[in-house]
């Protein structure tokens, strides 16, 4: 099997090239705009092309002679506007047409659970209201409509809607809690802490991906949720961390208003990395139903909540060296805390 992953060089690039491998995936090909930095670059079984999902040129090239795509290529919420929607809808648009073009069995689109905006019932279903929040949620939206028309058409597409994941190489916005927690700092939250946040493990998320790839097409060409199945209230899995950290700090809830309206401030100042899908929903329930998965893609998530980020934080801490000094908007670095830095004070 040849398999392509659009934006590889990423955090759930990496993640699942070397779940696929242990998969015995004999050819994995990558596409991506960064370097591809990691050990498995002089592989054999590895090969990189240093490119743009936005180009028609270099998707074709890197596509012809595969078997399946992932696509995870994304432009996060921290890009432009501009860069986010040609991102998540040209490059799919692009992938999907090289994959119809040269024959590949199927495609995986990796979208998220952002497609339903800030709902007002849990568990969320599938079939419930697509309602994008912001440019990103937008797009999102727009590149699965690309992907279901495709199944209109008799081509397979598996759209994956992951709650956010965490694991090895993930940093981003979690860095600014970890980084709190190996410092010996409590840990502010907005809200009193009891509303229930689904996230997930990239390792679950592996193997969702691969039962997708693997099933028969007729299974597989629809949406699934996929999340953890254990997650208890944020105050309870986020204080999971810093009780790992070992400093006796504890979560400390904060009023919603004045914090949101305060983060809504220094986001349009640049003086925080916290942007409004963060702030406005981190007091609100956020879990999806993960039914449909279990029931047609066999899903069956080993990690809870509270698992995932002390895996995370320990990968964290014993990788900290490599990535000290680094800041970026990806996932693979952390993000500059801005005046966020000096809040650790009072905590």
């Amino acid at each position: 099997m040849k398999v392509l992953v659009t934006g590889g060089s990423g955090f759930l690039g990496i993640n699942l090239i070397r779940f696929l491998r242990t998969r015995g995936v004999d050819e994995i090909r990558v596409i991506d705009i960064a370097d591809f930095d990691y050990p498995e670059k002089d592989e054999p079984w590895l090969k990189f092309l240093k490119g743009d999902v936005r180009d028609v040129a270099a998707v074709e090239k890197v596509t012809e002679g595969c078997d399946a795509v992932v696509h995870c290529a994304a432009a996060l919420p921290l890009y432009s506007e501009k860069d986010i929607y040609t991102t998540e809808v040209d490059g799919c648009r692009n992938v999907l047409a090289a994959a119809r073009k040269f024959g590949l069995d199927r495609m995986i689109q990796i979208s998220s659970t952002a497609v339903y905006g800030v709902p007002k019932k849990h568990p969320i279903y599938e079939t419930d209201e697509l309602v994008g929040v912001g440019p990103y949620g937008n797009a999102k939206i727009q590149a699965e409509n690309i992907c279901r028309e495709a199944v209109r058409d008799g081509y397979c597409v598996s759209i994956i809607r992951p709650k956010s994941f965490i694991g090895p190489e993930r940093l981003g916005v979690f860095a600014l809690f970890y980084d709190w927690a190996y410092t010996g700092h409590g840990f502010p939250m907005i809200g009193n802490g009891s509303n229930r946040y689904q996230l997930m493990d990239v390792d679950d998320l592996d193997h969702a991906i691969w039962n997708a790839m693997t099933y028969p097409k007729d299974v597989v060409a629809t949406e699934f949720n996929i999340g953890a199945k254990v997650f208890k209230t944020m105050r309870e899995d986020y204080q999971a961390v810093l009780d790992r950290a070992g400093y006796g700090r504890k979560i400390r809830g904060l009023p919603v208003k004045p914090v949101v309206f305060i983060l809504k401030v220094l986001e349009k100042l640049h003086l925080s990395p916290l942007y409004p899908w963060v702030y406005e929903t981190a007091s609100t329930d956020s879990f999806v139903s993960i039914e449909k998965a279990e029931r047609l893609l066999d899903y069956a998530p080993k990690y809870s909540n509270a698992e995932a980020l002390v895996r995370n934080y320990e990968w964290y801490v014993a990788h900290l060296d490599e990535f000290k000094g680094k800041s970026g908007v990806s996932h693979r670095v952390p993000w500059k805390q801005g005046l966020l830095a000096w809040a650790k004070l009072f905590f």
